[in-house]
């Protein structure tokens, strides 16, 4: 196999020769159907397409599993987009990618084009090898000794050992091709689960050129490019089967289906969440997102229960709220006369005409609430230091520490390696990667830190006009309202103040504010971060961060030169590192 596009690895794919992308392939031939658009479809299968299940998320011939679907349509501008489709899908089997065009005829519309992208194992294993994918290595065998006191009271709560627990637990370290009879392999169709088998398509996807020399123009590439310019009309990937029923096909897992039973209804509510099932069917993000989501919406039942108990306190002291009552006397709040509202049509008031109002505040704003704001300033801190040991767990047990550094520094944009041509060695590793010169990067800190500035200026200045509005038009509302019909209304009349009216227009000129400034965002975001291109590269100081994982009892050199070898020889034989002078201490292994 060789690389096929760029000068070097950090901006190329791998192209694989027939016999090892095609070693999987039981029908001999790449099976993908011809249409009347022409993209790449020579080579009719020539086995008789039977009828597939709707729950099938395989090939026609049933064994080789859909990792990603295109889908586009004929246009005006289709010889245009023929010729694109049909280099980008050339050179997606190049790579070794195998595809499948079902025909329009067959979709709903009767206008769309399906192409099946399928990524056999040899596609998946030299990818993982790039991508350093953590996979299994050996069963954990550490005892879980997490039993609790008096665990049985949160058995109503609790779901079913399979479905919070859909796999054992592994140790796992990055894969490596070469060592591959170190992993636990028992299916090379279903050892890398479906996410990390869509995110390896994904990344071929956004790389891959559309010309037909790759060379001639390293901008056009990558299927992001492929969707804006109208060419592909969708890029996703599929779920499992159906998710209201169990699936029919026996080939086809239905985790959406147990997902859906035990914790999407709403009669699932009480129930813990099946983090790991979610994991498994939509990634450690996902995952991420949802345990954290969880964690809040528990720590948020401690608040609610001390909010409500303050606004008991306050239905329990309503008839003995003396401010109010002395705010409705008239030997009190009568004789209280009140400064205008506004200078000229204004006049003066007397205190006890805010009666009503000052009763139905006492229910939210009453002695309790003072213990309130103090209780919520706990709460905060000890939220986020709960969910600090929370995520540490999650990290510690879906193997995901350090996840965000190496995954900077193992795979990067493809926006920036189409743009960063120079390279340069990386002392530490001894490899080549891309970098931007000094002039190069510092103009481009500078214009993204300019742009940065601005907004935040512009930002300010919006709430400052919007404080500016509410003191303005406040005095303006107090004088258009005095002799308002609206005061009169025996209902609503007493609520409709000068403060209202003034606190809803200012929130409605704030929500305009915030949805058009927000359009703007999302261009000025993607704008500055193709201008502010930072690089990822592999330090020194990375490095000792592994190697404290080794022992405590070696000077700095020796950290240096150990963690030197860890990042160069692999981490799967790490659990074999030995030190002359000092105790040997096990590789800390992570947990999946």
């Amino acid at each position: 196999m060789h690389r096929i596009t760029g000068k070097a690895g950090g901006d190329s794919l791998i192209e694989m020769s027939p016999t090892e992308s095609f070693n999987d392939d039981i029908n001999g031939y790449h099976q993908h159907a011809s249409s009347s658009s022409g993209s790449l479809q020579q080579g009719q299968s020539a086995i008789d397409k039977h009828q597939q299940s709707k729950d099938s998320v395989f090939f026609r011939d049933g064994l080789r599993r859909i990792d990603f679907v295109l889908s586009y349509v004929d246009d005006k501008d289709g010889e245009r987009k023929l010729e694109r489709r049909k280099y980008y899908e050339a050179n997606l089997v190049k790579v070794g990618l195998e595809l499948e065009t079902e025909d329009k005829s067959e979709s709903e519309d009767g206008k769309t084009y399906f192409v099946k992208v399928h990524a056999p194992w040899e596609v998946l294993a030299t990818y993982a090898d790039v991508l350093k994918i953590k996979v299994p290595f050996k069963v954990n065998d550490i005892p879980d000794n997490s039993e609790m006191p008096m665990n049985w009271l949160s058995t109503p709560f609790r779901l079913p050992e399979q479905i919070m627990h859909p796999e054992p637990d592994f140790f796992t370290a990055p894969f490596n091709k070469s060592k591959s009879d170190f992993f636990l392999i028992d299916d090379k169709d279903t050892f890398f689960p479906p996410s990390t088998r869509n995110r390896i398509v994904y990344y071929i996807l956004s790389r891959c050129s559309y010309l037909r020399d790759e060379c001639a123009d390293k901008d056009k590439k990558g299927i992001k490019r492929l969707l804006n310019n109208g060419t592909y009309t969708a890029a996703f990937p599929l779920h499992d089967c159906r998710y209201w029923t169990k699936s029919r096909d026996p080939n086809c897992e239905s985790e959406r289906n147990n997902l859906y039973k035990h914790w999407a209804g709403f009669i699932s509510f009480f129930k813990e969440q099946p983090l790991n099932l979610i994991r498994k069917y939509y990634g450690e993000k996902i995952g991420i997102y949802f345990a954290w989501l969880g964690f809040y919406t528990e720590m948020l039942l401690f608040a609610a229960v001390v909010g409500t108990i303050c606004f008991i306190y306050g239905l329990l002291t309503y008839d003995d709220n003396e401010w109010s009552k002395e705010i409705c006397s008239e030997e009190i709040g009568g004789h209280i006369v009140m400064c205008p509202l506004c200078d000229k049509k204004c006049g003066y008031w007397k205190l006890n005409t805010t009666c009503h109002s000052s009763w139905q505040s006492h229910l939210f704003d009453n002695v309790g609430t003072v213990f309130f704001a103090i209780f919520m300033g706990i709460w905060v801190t000890l939220f986020l230091e709960f969910w600090k040991r929370r995520q540490a767990r999650l990290e510690y047990e879906w193997d995901l520490v350090d996840f965000e550094e190496e995954q900077q520094q193992l795979q990067l944009r493809p926006e920036y390696e189409t743009k960063c041509t120079n390279r340069k060695m990386n002392r530490i590793t001894q490899e080549m990667e891309p970098y931007l010169p000094i002039t190069s990067k510092c103009a481009r800190l500078c214009l993204s830190g300019a742009t940065v500035i601005f907004w935040i200026s512009l930002i300010i200045a919006c709430i400052i006009g919007v404080i500016a509005y509410r003191l303005a038009v406040y005095a303006a509302f107090a004088s258009i309202m005095k002799d308002s019909p609206t005061t009169k209304v025996q209902v609503v009349g007493a609520y409709i103040t000068p403060q209202l009216a003034t606190s809803v227009t200012a929130s409605c000129i704030n929500f305009v504010i915030i949805m058009i400034l927000n359009l703007m965002y999302e261009r000025v975001a993607v704008w500055i971060t193709d201008m502010g291109i930072k690089i990822f590269s592999l330090s020194i100081t990375a490095n000792k961060k592994k190697v404290r994982k080794v022992g405590e009892n070696h000077d700095s050199s020796q950290h240096t030169t150990i963690s030197y070898n860890f990042a160069m020889e692999g981490q799967i034989l790490t659990k074999q590192v030995t030190i002359d002078d000092g105790p040997l201490l096990k590789m800390s292994m992570q947990k999946l």
